[in-house]
């Protein structure tokens, strides 16, 4: 038995959908070789752009109703991760974001002086909307959470579990709640991106 024909009889495998379909399903635009898990829940694919190559995992949720989702090429996005586009919502080549990771680019007020939820009238609350951009080769670890406003320079990597509440700098691994430089990351992958590209 083939792996095609075994996914096809698996009822826990819903599958993926793939460029050609996509195209046609309302985003702003989508390119070659982007593959979205039948189980995600998107709302808002006119606001958002998929570049090529790039993956999205089971029981991802993002939400562009307002705002805008930039996606570059070669990006996987794994299971269960959240993305909030309201503020916009950039994610570079070559990023990877783990299981369960989540991106906000719009918050509510923690110290008490407004109302919160989204049940509550716009007039009462006092959120924050700031956009989140991740830079080229950016990768983010499970269960990390980007709050608005971050930009994450190229080539940083974020550890599991870890809290961004504030802007990190190029080519640095980062880990904790909030989180803080460990060390610097190599470049080596930028020699791997220019043979990728070159067709090695």
């Amino acid at each position: 038995m083939s792996d095609k024909q075994r996914h096809t009889d698996n009822p826990f495998y819903k599958g993926f959908f793939e460029s050609e379909e996509l195209m046609n399903m309302g985003f702003m635009s989508v390119g070659k070789n982007v593959k979205i898990a039948k189980n995600c829940t998107i709302v808002g694919l006119e606001n958002i752009s998929l570049g090529n190559n790039i993956q999205i995992d089971e029981q991802v949720f993002i939400a562009v109703n307002k705002g805008y989702l930039d996606i570059g090429d070669h990006v996987h996005i794994g299971g269960g991760c959240h993305v909030s586009g309201t503020g916009g919502v950039t994610i570079s080549d070559f990023c990877g974001l783990s299981q369960g990771v989540r991106i906000y680019s719009v918050t509510d007020d923690y110290t008490g002086y407004s109302l919160t939820n989204a049940t509550v009238p716009e007039r009462f609350k006092s959120v924050k909307v700031a956009p989140v951009n991740l830079g080229r080769h950016v990768l983010i670890g499970s269960g990390s959470v980007v709050l608005p406003g971050v930009t994450i320079g190229e080539g940083s990597a974020v550890g599991a579990l870890s809290l961004v509440s504030i802007s990190l700098d190029e080519w640095g691994v980062y880990f904790g709640s909030p989180a803080k430089r460990i060390k610097a990351r190599s470049k080596k992958l930028l020699e791997m991106e220019k043979l990728l590209r070159e067709g090695g």
